[in-house]
């Protein structure tokens, strides 16, 4: 006995593949998984900050491989971090989350060598620069050395060399001394400094009595 279709002269349409709707959805779910996977593998080989309640000795510290230090400034993220011995600045800004968009970028040594338990401070333009490691030399002590009789540094005749040995004046910064120097002639005064980009009030008190003008 023929079929309606048949009689009616109507070919049956052809039948929709089974996994149509089904595979589309299992797709979608497969992306999201891995989606999920590789944020949770990103999340676990991310710098992780820290806050514990006490933090192991120095000694233990760098024995075990890994040294504690504090970022702070014109971070995205400031934060205590673990980093492994021997990492530079550049690595403690990175797992800060990278400069602000208001960081004074050349106020920072990234190349320098961190140390464990010191506090990395990133400034905004016109403020201080990093703040010195523990144990090191810097501000304090080039300050009580100036006042115990060492001789200051003409800013017209230093080198970079000799401008680097101030607290708070890095390469980059020594640098753009030389180039306002070079462009303006000489410094008249000692707060002729302040024309001078990255260099603000707290850094100039800081450095009038190491500095004169010759």
């Amino acid at each position: 006995m023929a079929s309606v279709s048949e009689i009616e002269g109507i070919s049956a349409p052809p039948r929709r593949g089974g996994f149509g709707v089904s595979a589309v959805i299992v797709l979608v779910l497969a992306a999201l998984a891995v989606t999920i996977g590789i944020g949770l593998w990103r999340g676990a080989t991310a710098p992780v900050e820290v806050v514990p309640d006490a933090l192991p000795s120095p000694e233990v510290s760098v024995a075990a491989g890994r040294i504690y230090v504090h970022v702070d400034g014109e971070v995205n993220a400031p934060g205590l971090y673990v980093l492994p011995a021997g990492a530079r600045v550049v690595d403690a800004i990175a797992a800060a989350g990278g400069f602000a968009e208001e960081a004074e970028r050349g106020a920072v040594n990234l190349a320098r060598v961190v140390s464990d338990g010191e506090q990395l401070h990133v400034p905004a333009p016109g403020a201080e620069g990093e703040h010195v490691a523990p144990g090191s030399t810097g501000g304090a002590g080039a300050s009580s050395g100036a006042a115990n009789g060492s001789p200051t540094i003409d800013l017209n005749s230093a080198s970079a060399a000799e401008l680097e040995s101030l607290p708070r004046i890095g390469p980059a910064l020594a640098q753009r001394i030389l180039e306002w120097r070079e462009q303006n002639g000489r410094f008249t005064s000692v707060d002729d400094l302040l024309a001078v980009s990255g260099i603000g009030e707290r850094v100039l008190e800081s450095l009038r009595p190491l500095v004169r003008v010759g």
